[in-house]
């Protein structure tokens, strides 16, 4: 396996602190600006793609990694929650959470060879 590429997000619960729901825009963030055909590239399944999502947030237990995993079509989706992101203190005591990732695709380009 080689890795390929990497993608970098960000994404925010303004108000409900869903972790999740602030990776799943950071995921968002990251993808939506892309379009990279790399499996096509070296004649390979899309499938066959292994794709790491490295999700980190202030609370990394709160993460649903399925749902995040479940925003990708095709690859074979890890989900790694981490230490990290931030909370940002609001003057109700409910912070704003603020996620970062980071994707990685890697694929087998020996057997495209």
């Amino acid at each position: 396996m080689k890795r390929l590429l990497t993608e970098f997000g960000m994404g925010s619960s303004l108000r409900r602190q869903d972790y999740t729901e602030a990776a799943t825009r950071a995921v968002k963030d990251a993808l939506w600006h892309n379009s990279i055909n790399l499996a096509e590239l070296f004649g390979k399944d899309k499938e066959e793609m292994q794709i790491t999502v490295e999700v980190a947030v202030a609370a990394p237990e709160q993460i649903d990694t399925d749902k995040i995993a479940a925003i990708f079509p095709y690859g074979q989706v890890t989900v790694v929650p981490v230490k990290g992101g931030l909370d940002v203190p609001r003057p109700d005591g409910h912070p704003t959470v603020m996620a970062n990732v980071a994707i990685s695709v890697a694929l087998d380009v020996e057997a495209a060879a």
